[in-house]
């Protein structure tokens, strides 16, 4: 089954674009981890506040809580679809890197999806 491509955008035919079950799972997942709570009319608890961590001081203490973090709000919000292996979340300066380690539920398929944003 298609599903509608993050961002949203229209392709090469004039038509919306759509992605894979495995593609559409990993956008889920980057919307998760960088929307910040408060940012969704309709959802105000919806995203990790990922972002907002890039500016406190860098110590395994912030990695640690960082990292349960975005698993917790990956748990919360996608937990019907995927199942959270692991997180490694990485804070370098001026970017924040997130590996997320999990299966999906429907066809018990591993997968690793590896974000980056600068700030």
């Amino acid at each position: 089954m298609m599903q509608i491509d993050y961002p949203f955008h229209i392709d090469g035919r004039g038509r919306i674009a759509d992605t894979k079950h495995d593609d559409h799972i990993r956008d889920l997942i980057e919307q998760v981890l960088f929307t910040a709570p408060g940012e969704r009319v309709n959802r105000p608890t919806f995203g990790s506040g990922l972002m907002q961590l890039v500016f406190a001081p860098n110590s395994d203490e912030l990695a640690t809580a960082t990292q349960f973090l975005v698993q917790g709000a990956l748990q919360q919000w996608l937990g019907d679809l995927i199942e959270i292996e692991a997180v490694q979340v990485e804070n370098q300066e001026a970017s924040i890197g997130v590996r997320v380690q999990y299966v999906v539920r429907q066809d018990q398929q591993q997968q690793v999806a590896e974000f980056s944003r600068r700030i």
